[in-house]
């Protein structure tokens, strides 16, 4: 197209610039036609990437793409940090150890049917199966948070949806460290090398304490600065954790939860958490604009029915695992009824678990496990919106009508 052509032929700054006014620009036009629909603006912001990627309109160039990659990880970890908040000590008191249990039962039941299925269903060999199970356990809160941000959802199913899906991704590491001792030990006649299996635990165990560190120090100073003060420095410190972590191969997520965790449990204030909620819509956007445009539609007929399977059998592990987990604990109607709806989305974490799967595997298996992850990943964040609207409409979640909700 004549606008792609332009863009590859522009000085890299200027490319970069016009692209991310296309895509804001694209992202508010679509969200205004979904919202005719009645769907969140999540799914604007999914579909008008998709319109201008590679493998629709090509209005922005392939490598475009790959450049702005770096708002992913900050796009995630202003997310993760803003989930922390949930994680005060007087809510925890109060749900205690349910909401673990609630977390295990709903990431490990869709975990352990995607494992059966792929393995008694399509023949997979026991390393793929297992690998793609516990890559099916994880959940990305960012479309989730979104959508109860934009209507301003509040109560205790929130409360208890916030919380699942923060700890989804704690739980989906284990998992995942689990399944990759396991597929090695199938791969290696039962001999297992305790490094490769340590290793990534204890560099998310040093993000953690790098996390807790940058928690502390936050609490310790944010108070005492002056507004524009406090916000250089709290994005410099969520900059800081995310780069190390990026930089040592490891996800930023779980870092930067501890953060906010420490912030708000130390200092007793939620301040921080407002005055990044001011400034971030602008690169959330960018970022579900971005994951539209990854979409390789060629792939999804390249991962077939496999592909189909594995779609819709996650959902079902989710629901039916949430299901069970709250009756279980005896939880209200509409968390029994409709947590599990509200869980459907998977990006982030997912795919950098796939990318190391994907080099356990031999290559061929390697890319089909990839190509699973990556195009279902994006048809989760589509669907995942209106399924999480859906959900906390029912139960009774929203603070105001449609009509009343304040766009972002």
């Amino acid at each position: 197209m004549f606008i792609s052509d332009l863009l590859s032929r522009a000085p890299s700054y200027a490319c970069l610039t016009i692209s991310a006014a296309l895509m804001l620009a694209a992202a508010f036009l679509v969200s205004r036609l979904t919202r005719l629909l009645r769907l969140p603006d999540v799914t604007g912001y999914l579909l008008a990437g998709i319109a201008l990627g590679p493998y629709a309109l090509r209005v922005i160039p392939a490598g475009v793409i790959e450049d702005l990659g770096f708002l992913t990880d900050i796009a995630l970890a202003c997310i993760a940090f803003g989930v922390g908040r949930y994680f005060t000590l007087a809510r925890l008191r109060t749900t205690g150890s349910g909401v673990i249990w609630l977390t295990l039962t709903e990431s490990l039941a869709a975990a352990v049917l995607i494992a059966l299925s792929m393995r008694g269903l399509f023949g997979m060999s026991r390393s793929f199966s297992l690998l793609l199970g516990a890559i099916a356990s994880a959940t990305a809160p960012a479309s989730t948070l979104m959508t109860i941000r934009q209507y301003k959802a509040r109560g205790h199913f929130v409360d208890v949806l916030l919380q699942v899906v923060a700890l989804d991704d704690a739980v989906a590491l284990l998992a995942f460290s689990a399944a990759a001792a396991a597929a090695q030990a199938v791969e290696n006649a039962g001999q297992v090398n305790l490094v490769s299996v340590l290793l990534p635990l204890g560099w998310n165990a040093a993000a953690l304490a790098l996390g807790f560190g940058a928690g502390l120090l936050l609490a310790a100073l944010y108070a005492r600065l002056s507004k524009t003060a406090q916000l250089l420095f709290l994005l410099s410190l969520i900059l800081t954790v995310t780069g190390l972590c990026t930089l040592c191969n490891v996800s930023p997520l779980l870092s930067c939860m501890m953060m906010g965790t420490v912030y708000v449990n130390r200092s007793g204030s939620k301040a921080a958490f407002r005055r990044l909620n001011r400034f971030s819509p602008p690169i959330l956007v960018l970022f579900f604009t971005l994951s539209g445009m990854r979409l390789n539609l060629p792939m999804l007929a390249s991962a077939g029915i496999i592909g189909v399977a594995y779609f819709f059998i996650r959902i079902a592990g989710k629901y039916a695992g949430a299901c069970l987990g709250a009756a279980a604990l005896r939880e209200t109607p509409e968390v029994r009824r409709w947590l599990g709806a509200a869980l459907i989305p998977q990006a982030g974490v997912s795919i950098g678990l796939a990318a190391l799967a994907a080099r356990m595997l031999s290559p061929g298996s390697g890319e089909l496990l990839s190509t699973i992850i990556l195009s279902s990943g994006v048809l989760y964040e589509m669907a995942g919106p209106a399924c999480a609207k859906l959900a906390l409409r029912r139960a009774g979640a929203f603070a105001a009508r449609d009509g009343a909700a304040r766009p972002l």
